[in-house]
C-alpha cells in the first residue's frame, strides 16, 4: 500500500501519521517521508506537529528554503518554542545567519524555566561561534534543569574553547561523578593541560580501566588520556602502549574504509588538471577570505592566532560551509548526468554561484567583517575549487616534518573527523596521498598556495609571520607575536596549547618513538617522504 493511500485508509491519528513518518526518515527513505508527510499535511491542515514534521523531512532532503516556508507555518498555528528552535537551526542550514541571533534571543527570554531550551539555545550560540552567550545558556540551563550529564559536558567543552580551563575541569569532574566511565570526558579533561606528578588522573584511569568499561569508544577514549598524562609525566614507553591500546580499540569502533578514502583524493587529483580548471564557470571574487589548510596538527591554529593578532580579521571558525556548498551543488550535477564521477559533477557548477553563496554566509558567521579566517584544514582536498569559486581568496598551507605530522595525529583523539588516525598504515598511505594532491595543486596552480614550514614558524616566528601578513595582503604590526588573550575563542583540539607562547617542543617530538612508529617510517621513507637516521636499536 502507498503511503497516500495508508493517509486516506489507515492513519487513525496524527500521533500515528507521524510515528509512520519518523520511521521513514529513520530508515533513510527521505522522498517517501515528504510525500507521506504532505499528504498527511493535507489531511490535518491545522496540525503544527504535521507541518513541523515536513520540514524535518525536506531539511534531510536538503531543501532548506522549502523546509522554512513549512516550519513557519507550524509557528503559526503554534508558537512552540521547539519549533523557533528548529527554524533557528533551518536558517543557519539555509546560509541566513544573520536571522538566527535574534530568534534565539526571542526563545531564550521565553525560556526561564524551561532548562531543556535554555540548552539547545546554547547549542545554537556555539554552533555560530557565540561562546560567551552559549556558557550563559548552558549555565541558566543547569540551574532550571538540574545537572545532566551532557549539559554539563557542553558547558565544559565551551568553557574549553573559551580559555577557562579551571572550570571546564570542574564541570567534566562533576559529570563523572554520575558518568564514570565516559571516555570523551576523561579525554577532554586530560587535555585540558599538562598533568604533573601532584596533580594527574593516572591512578583513577587505571582503576576505572581494570574495572572493565562496556562500550569501546568509551574506552578508548580513557586509553587516550592516560596515555596522554602517561606522556606528560614522562612514562614514554608505557604512554605508547597503552596509545596503541587505544587507537586499536577506537579503528574496531568505527567504520572506515581506507582505499575509498585514498581513491577519493586520487580521482580529484586526476580530474582537476589546469585544463579541466580553466573550463569551468568563472567565480566571484572573494577578496578578504583567508583559508588556513593542512593536516591538522601542524600549526594551523597558530597561523590563525597571529592572524588574528592583526585586530583586523574575524575568525570565522572551522566552517564546512564550502565543502557543503560544493557537494550540494555537485548532486545536482549529478542528477542531470548521472554518469559523472563526483569530481567530474563538481567542474561542472557554477563556481560564481558558489563563491556568492559561500561568501555571503562566512560574512555572516563574522558580523560583516572584511578579512576572515575559514580554519577548516581538510579544505586542502578543495585547493583548486576554492581558487576557482573565490580567485582573489587567500590559502596558506601548513607543512609540518611528515613523522612529527603522523605522531601528533595519531596520538589525537579527533572523535567524529580524521577516521584514518588510527592505524599507522591507513595513516601512513593517507598522509602520502594527501602530499601527492597538494604537490597536485602547486603544479597546477603555481603561486597560489603559500605554504609555511611548522618548524620554521616556530623558530623563527616572526619572519614567517611578516610572510603570512604580505601573502594575505595585512600590514605587520607587532600584535602578531603576542599571546592571545583569556577571551579568544579556539574550537579545535589544541585550544589550550595555543595559548601558551610559541615553543618548539614538539618539533622532532615522534622521534623518540621511532622504533614504535616503524609502520609509519616505512611506508613514509618508501614514499621519499621521509630520511631518518635510526636512533634505536
Amino acid at each position: 500500500m502507498t503511503d497516500k493511500l495508508l493517509v486516506q485508509s489507515e492513519v487513525k491519528s496524527i500521533s500515528q501519521g507521524l510515528s509512520h513518518g519518523v520511521a521513514l526518515l529513520q530508515g533513510g527513505r527521505v522522498d517517501e517521508a515528504v510525500e507521506f508527510g504532505e499528504s498527511l499535511a493535507a489531511l490535518y491542515p491545522e496540525e503544527a506537529r504535521v507541518h513541523a514534521f515536513v520540514a524535518e523531512a525536506y531539511n534531510a532532503r536538503g531543501c532548506f528554503d522549502v523546509a522554512l516556508n513549512w516550519i513557519d507555518k507550524a509557528i503559526l498555528q503554534d508558537e512552540n518554542l521547539q519549533h523557533k528552535l528548529k527554524k533557528a537551526w533551518l536558517l543557519s542550514r539555509a546560509y541566513r545567519r544573520d536571522e538566527v541571533s535574534a530568534l534565539i534571543e526571542e526563545v531564550v527570554a521565553s525560556a526561564n524555566v524551561d532548562g531543556r531550551v535554555l540548552w539547545q539555545a546554547g547549542k545554537l550560540y556555539y554552533h555560530h561561534n557565540q561562546l560567551p552567550q552559549a556558557i550563559d545558556c548552558y549555565e541558566r540551563a543547569l540551574a532550571v534543569g538540574g545537572e545532566h550529564p551532557g549539559w554539563l559536558y557542553d558547558l565544559g567543552l565551551a568553557l574549553f574553547y573559551s580559555g577557562n580551563y579551571v572550570r571546564a575541569e570542574e564541570c567534566l569532574d562533576r559529570v563523572l561523578t554520575t558518568a564514570p566511565h565516559a571516555g570523551s570526558v576523561h579525554y577532554l579533561r586530560s587535555t585540558l593541560r599538562k598533568q604533573t606528578r601532584d596533580s594527574n588522573h593516572v591512578a583513577e584511569l587505571e582503576s576505572r580501566l581494570r574495572m572493565g568499561v562496556k562500550r569501546d569508544e568509551d574506552e578508548a577514549g580513557m586509553l587516550y588520556a592516560l596515555a596522554k598524562e602517561l606522556e606528560d609525566l614522562g612514562d614514554y614507553d608505557k604512554a605508547f602502549a597503552v596509545l596503541q591500546a587505544g587507537a586499536s580499540k577506537k579503528r574496531g569502533a568505527i567504520r572506515y574504509d581506507a582505499q575509498k578514502a585514498i581513491n577519493s583524493l586520487r580521482e580529484i587529483q586526476s580530474h582537476t588538471h589546469a585544463q579541466n580548471l580553466a573550463n569551468a564557470v568563472s567565480g566571484h571574487e572573494g577578496a578578504g577570505a583567508i583559508f588556513i589548510v593542512g593536516m591538522p596538527r601542524t600549526g594551523t591554529t597558530l597561523t590563525e592566532r597571529i592572524l588574528l593578532q592583526s585586530g583586523n580579521v574575524r575568525n570565522a571558525g572551522e566552517l564546512s560551509d564550502f565543502d557543503a556548498l560544493l557537494t550540494r551543488a555537485m548532486l545536482e550535477e549529478r542528477e542531470k548526468d548521472p554518469a559523472l564521477s563526483p569530481t567530474e559533477a563538481a567542474l561542472r557548477v557554477d563556481f560564481e554561484v558558489l563563491g556568492r553563496k559561500y561568501m555571503r554566509g562566512a560574512r555572516q558567521m563574522v558580523g560583516g567583517s572584511s578579512m576572515f579566517i575559514d580554519k577548516m584544514p581538510v579544505n586542502y582536498l578543495y585547493c583548486g575549487m576554492i581558487h576557482k569559486a573565490l580567485p582573489d581568496a587567500r590559502i596558506v598551507h601548513l607543512v609540518r616534518d611528515p613523522l612529527d605530522t603522523c605522531y601528533a595525529i595519531y596520538k589525537t583523539l579527533f572523535f567524529d573527523a580524521y577516521e584514518f588516525s588510527y592505524d599507522q598504515d591507513e595513516l601512513a598511505e593517507y598522509y602520502i596521498a594527501y602530499r601527492r594532491l597538494m604537490q597536485h595543486w602547486h603544479e597546477t596552480m603555481p603561486g597560489v598556495i603559500l605554504d609555511v614550514s611548522y618548524e620554521s614558524l616556530v623558530t623563527d616566528t616572526e619572519a614567517q609571520a611578516r610572510r603570512i601578513y604580505a601573502w594575505c595582503g595585512l600590514e605587520w604590526t607587532p600584535r602578531a607575536l603576542e599571546t592571545p588573550g583569556k577571551s579568544d575563542v579556539y574550537a579545535t583540539a589544541s585550544a589550550a596549547q595555543v595559548r601558551e607562547p610559541v615553543h618548539s617542543r614538539s618539533v622532532n617530538s615522534s622521534r623518540r618513538y621511532e622504533r614504535e612508529l616503524a609502520p609509519l617510517v616505512r611506508k613514509l621513507t618508501a614514499a621519499g617522504l621521509l630520511e631518518i637516521a635510526s636512533t634505536s636499536s
